[in-house]
């Protein structure tokens, strides 16, 4: 028996993965491509954009999704999302505030009145975390966050853009809801057969007529 529980404990302990990743045996699949200039669909939408605009939208968007994770995810403390938003903001403090810059001067130039632009830039704001919100899918979406972040505040200062524009996808495709994909329960492979319901089949006492034979499903 002691040898048995031994054999048992080393199999467990050399298949793990890293705590971060307990939430399932096997994660869903939500990585993605890179995001693409003027692509659609990408969070609240910013008419008229530049590219920079575009990417400066594309990393605010990657920092309110990690915000969202801090706050939400905390239900376990292995995924330390707290943790890696804090290193984001800290290793990526100048990056990040370069991005707020753009935007806030993107909505200067499409608002004449300051307070219309302000307006605009906190409805934005809102939007965009509201955008990460999560209730069915919170699983999957803090544990793709966990990896998201972790990697993200350990990028090289001055490129949280790029990672942002190859990372973004993978966190968005995690708000949609999925489950555990290595215990998966689906309808059994098997026919069933059942007598045809046409009332040829049928005499007057209800009997079936055999020669209309089965139908399989």
């Amino acid at each position: 028996m002691r040898n048995g529980a031994l054999i048992l404990a080393a199999v467990t302990c050399g298949t793990a993965s890293p705590a971060a990743a307990q939430i399932f045996w096997q994660s869903p699949p939500v990585a993605g491509s890179p995001l693409t200039p003027g692509e659609i669909g990408i969070g609240v939408a910013l008419p008229g954009a530049t590219p920079v605009e575009e990417r400066a939208h594309w990393l605010w968007q990657l920092r309110s999704g990690l915000n969202v994770a801090a706050l939400q995810c905390d239900f376990d403390p292995t995924l330390l999302s707290k943790d890696s938003y804090n290193g984001v903001l800290n290793n990526h403090k100048d990056e990040l505030a370069a991005a707020y810059e753009t935007l806030r001067k993107y909505f200067v130039r499409n608002n004449k009145a300051p307070r219309a632009a302000q307006n605009a830039l906190d409805v934005y704001g809102t939007r965009t975390y509201s955008g990460f919100s999560t209730v069915r899918s919170q699983f999957g979406f803090c544990h793709a966050a966990s990896r998201v972040g972790r990697d993200a505040q350990f990028a090289s200062r001055g490129s949280l853009t790029l990672f942002a524009v190859d990372r973004l996808r993978e966190l968005r495709n995690a708000l949609a809801p999925a489950g555990e994909q290595f215990f998966r329960f689906g309808r059994p492979n098997v026919q069933v057969a059942y007598p045809s319901f046409d009332d040829k089949c049928w005499d007057r006492r209800g009997n079936y007529r055999g020669k209309c034979g089965v139908v399989y499903s």
